[in-house]
């Protein structure tokens, strides 16, 4: 049975302590799901389940946030929903795992997506009380070393010789593509507005214009006195949900939606967990190599943005034009709601391919641990 996507929406991205800081993460969620069902036309009671990534699952993102974000958004009591954690690449994981479960015969309808409220449930919370089993078990392993994202990133700069003006160039890039797409109006249509205290928000919050080399090169580097990271050139701490809705061919039919694309290759992988942000390389080579796929048969490449020594490092190594790798900016000017992200790329993604009319497009994320997930999206003409 195959599956497709028939419908993907995401809220706008708000920063920290912004926009939506006042929005409780299962009120963004409801937003999502209600704003997914009200444009495919479907009564949410034929969905089978929710699921939903969310990697701080702990206070008002604890207790499986999915079946919260199902209740609040009114949806019938029977609908379930289940939590998923693959750190930053949960929602593109539920995703991966809605997709099987559909293949598979279980499920009918699916919605998969994740949430990420970083003003309200900080990184970290989910640890702070003591020392964490993976700071206690790394120690043990790699020789008291605790791997640190920010360190990672430095440590990928030194291995690829990626300069400082080589991570502000790219930073400043991904603002300047971010601030394109915004204004062509490309961005509008997956937007679902999110209702706050002073109105209606619509529009990302985090893309900052005029950013250039030169206002970048004022910022202090974070992790390493003469390294080359710093808050410009890193993904933002930012608030936000998204939500694709999946089903099987046959049911989309049934309910006359006409699909958008499928997941044509799902893959996931470890690599070093301490430079640990390396997975998307060997990622992408092992959804190429089981999708039977050259790299010049994908026509869009995603790589989430976490530290712009990521997605450049992935493309040293693979040699993509820079035409094609993130188009229209990324977490640098967006921002990054950990367990929505995935999602949210997915959402902009399916736009791209939609808008430019690319048959293969390819997303990957690195992760916490040293994970990556890749996805290689199949667009279905209409």
């Amino acid at each position: 049975m195959s599956a497709v996507i028939v419908e993907a929406v995401r809220t706008p991205v708000g920063r920290k302590k912004g926009c939506l800081s006042g929005i409780h993460p299962a009120d963004l969620s409801a937003t999502v799901l209600a704003g997914l069902v009200e444009r495919a036309g479907i009564d949410p009671e034929i969905v089978d389940d929710v699921i939903w990534g969310c990697v701080q699952q702990v206070s008002e993102q604890a207790i499986d946030i999915a079946r919260t974000a199902v209740l609040t958004a009114g949806w019938p009591e029977s609908i379930p929903g289940v939590t998923v954690d693959r750190q930053c690449g949960s929602s593109q994981q539920a995703l991966n795992f809605a997709v099987a479960s559909v293949e598979a015969g279980h499920y009918d309808v699916v919605v998969a997506g994740g949430v990420e409220s970083m003003s309200r449930v900080p990184m970290g919370s989910s640890t702070s009380v003591g020392e964490s089993p993976f700071t206690q078990r790394y120690r043990e392993r790699y020789d008291g070393v605790v791997p640190n994202q920010g360190i990672g990133a430095e440590m990928i700069a030194q291995k690829w010789s990626l300069s400082r003006s080589d991570v502000d160039t790219y930073a400043a890039r991904s603002h300047e593509r971010a601030a394109a797409a915004q204004d062509a109006g490309w961005l509008d249509e997956q937007i679902v507005p999110v209702t706050t205290a002073d109105g209606n928000v619509s529009a990302d919050e985090g893309i900052r214009r005029g950013t250039s080399v030169e206002t970048l090169a004022k910022l202090a580097p974070v992790f390493a006195e003469d390294g080359v990271i710093h808050a410009g050139n890193a993904s933002q701490v930012s608030d936000g949900s998204a939500a694709l809705l999946v089903m099987s061919e046959e049911v989309a039919r049934r309910h006359s939606l006409t699909p958008l694309a499928r997941v044509h290759t799902a893959v996931v992988t470890g690599a070093d967990p301490v430079i640990m942000l390396t997975g998307p390389i060997p990622a992408t080579e092992k959804a190429l190599a089981k999708a039977r796929l050259n790299l010049s048969d994908i026509g869009v490449f995603e790589v989430n943005e976490a530290f712009a020594t990521v997605p450049l490092a992935w493309q040293r190594e693979l040699g993509v034009d820079d035409d094609i790798l993130n188009p229209n900016g990324g977490a640098i000017a967006f921002g990054h709601p950990l367990g929505g992200s995935g999602a949210r790329i997915l959402t902009d993604l399916i736009a791209h391919m939609r808008r430019n009319h690319i048959r293969y497009g390819l997303q990957t994320m690195c992760e916490g641990g040293g994970q990556a997930n890749a996805t290689i999206l199949e667009l279905l003409e209409a």
